[in-house]
């Protein structure tokens, strides 16, 4: 095992607390890696902050506002490109909420976003390429954990916080 660095990541899946939709934004056709693909809010952890702090930083950046931290939906490893310790990224994916799906102003990093049902999600991300059959799998488990969670559960996180310091 080579002994290097590697990338700490966030994801955020954002779905709209009145109509049930997800978030997919297309990435910029001049992105370094996924260009033009269908993705959820996805982000580098800066030096010096934690997973919670750069989820709502990559929210406020590609989206211009603010989401609810649901839930933590999962972990992630991969490569970003070639298989390489500067390419390899951990991150922690974020179930999240959104009460005005209008209030999105998207960045530079995207040219379109679409709120869809889990299924019209899933149609959407047919693709066979890594970064598209990674954004399916995501929605498809966020729709499944989300019916599982109980309320009092939701609740205590959104109020806490997923940080512990």
């Amino acid at each position: 095992m080579v002994i290097g660095r590697f990338i700490a990541g966030i994801a955020a899946v954002i779905r709209s607390s009145t109509s049930g939709q997800y978030l997919l934004l297309q990435r910029a056709a001049d992105k370094d890696y996924g260009a033009g693909a269908w993705e959820c809010v996805t982000g580098r952890v800066e030096q010096g902050e934690g997973y919670e702090e750069a989820l709502h930083r990559e929210i406020q950046e590609e989206l211009g506002t603010v989401v609810k931290a649901e839930y933590i939906l999962g972990t992630t490893h991969f490569y970003r490109g070639e298989r390489n310790p500067e390419h390899e990224l951990v991150g922690v994916v974020y179930l999240c909420s959104l009460d005005d799906p209008s209030s999105i102003s998207i960045g530079e990093e995207h040219t379109e976003f679409r709120w869809l049902s889990a299924n019209q999600a899933c149609a959407l991300l047919s693709s066979p390429d890594p970064t598209t059959q990674w954004a399916r799998r995501v929605i498809e488990q966020a729709e499944k954990v989300r019916t599982l969670l109980p309320e009092e559960l939701l609740a205590f996180q959104r109020e806490s916080g997923f940080e512990f310091g």
